[in-house]
């Protein structure tokens, strides 16, 4: 096996990722859980041979990749503590209600009894909660390199999705959480109470989305997360989609509006001189994919705008969680990288530098993330034949 190195959840795990072997963060509880029993019942329970399987760097749950039967395989060893059994039930469904329905995701699979999920007591009273995945096919998409004709296939994937859920039903008990549950409120849990400005540009928005309609239509379970670390892409320009960990209930405009958010982030690097500019050459393109799988009425482009504001503000708290800029201006990528812990070398400290150029004075001042007239593309998402 490579290397393995743990650091406990309060240490910002990208920092370690080019110093270590294989870099993993987890809650200390958790850590004080685990052992390499825990591994060696879940790889037995999935007939994983010792020289078949190896960590990968994770976040909040033990990763592997192993192969059983010739084919790439992940293990996933999650916690009780982290998400119950009957959420992470809830997870495994839905994804491979995605996959019969033709949607290219990243299939849950059975465990040698047959089980979707496998349940190993930690002997303190929780659970270990592991599951397998089909690995990806392809690589990170900005390896494999973007096209107009690939940004159709990222809009039709979550087209597929969204239809889909149109008409799911979930077992009652394994239900996923709503949008706005207390586990989802980032704003309220990690910023502090300081930024006065940024707590009233939320409360703001999240009355106006609460007065939005919801209807089977409009709004049901969406991936939440479906960014660019999150699918791989193969030869042919496939996407497959992975990591439902956060897949909540919300409207179908919010998993849209997310994917916009992180993506109009590398405008740059993907040649345009603006997010503005690249937003209008992106979203004809990924609209014309999405409309082949779904009609989504074209009233929803202007709530684009809100949903941005929601993630923006979300990033902005996780941002104060991860890093220790109490008392450091954080005004300008410079001086961002002041913070204590930051890490020149690694690029998503650098990225998250970059997003927090003036990010305090935008979100008081209430500048749109993205100043564009999104409603000018609803011919785009509208059905060829209207």
């Amino acid at each position: 096996m490579r290397p393995l190195q743990v650091f406990p959840l309060n240490v910002d795990w990208e920092l370690y990722h080019t110093k270590a072997g294989v870099v993993i963060i987890m809650d200390q509880q958790i850590l004080d859980r685990y052992d390499d029993s825990i591994l060696q019942e879940a790889m037995q329970r999935y007939g994983i041979a010792q020289d078949e399987i190896q960590p990968l760097d994770a976040f909040e749950s033990f990763i592997y990749e192993f192969q059983r039967g010739g084919e790439e395989l992940i293990l996933r060893i999650g916690h009780s503590l982290r998400k119950s059994e009957d959420l992470i039930r809830g997870e495994v469904d839905w994804i491979n209600t995605l996959a019969s329905g033709g949607v290219s995701v990243a299939r849950a699979v059975p465990s040698v009894r047959g089980n979707l999920l496998e349940v190993i007591d930690d002997g303190q009273g929780g659970q270990f909660l592991v599951t397998s995945f089909r690995k990806a096919a392809g690589k990170k998409p900005w390896e494999a390199g973007w096209t107009p004709a690939r940004f159709e296939n990222y809009g039709r994937l979550l087209g597929k999705m969204h239809a889909l859920a149109v008409d799911y039903q979930a077992v009652p008990a394994w239900r996923r959480p709503e949008w706005d549950d207390d586990s989802m409120k980032f704003v309220e849990l990690y910023l502090p109470a300081s930024e006065t400005g940024a707590h009233e540009q939320y409360r703001t928005l999240l009355e106006h989305i609460h007065s939005l309609p919801k209807d089977p239509r409009s709004y049901g379970l969406i991936h939440q997360d479906a960014h660019q670390n999150n699918f791989f892409m193969d030869e042919d320009g496939t996407l497959t989609l992975f990591d439902f960990d956060d897949c909540v209930y919300s409207w179908f405009i919010n998993d849209i509006a997310i994917v916009l958010f992180y993506i109009s982030m590398d405008a740059a690097e993907l040649g345009f001189p603006t997010p503005e500019a690249f937003t209008g050459e992106f979203m004809q393109h990924f609209l014309r994919g999405y409309r082949e799988a779904y009609a989504l009425d074209g009233t929803w482009l202007k709530e684009i705008p809100h949903f941005l504001k929601l993630r923006e503000l979300e990033l902005y708290a996780v941002v104060h969680r991860d890093f220790d800029i109490h008392g450091v201006d954080h005004g300008s990528p410079e001086s961002f990288r002041r913070s204590p812990g930051f890490d020149p070398d690694n690029s998503g400290h650098m990225w998250i530098a970059e997003f927090m150029r003036d990010r305090k004075s935008r979100i008081e001042q209430g500048v749109p993330f993205l100043d564009f007239d999104f409603e000018s593309l609803a011919a785009f998402l509208s059905p060829p034949n209207r």
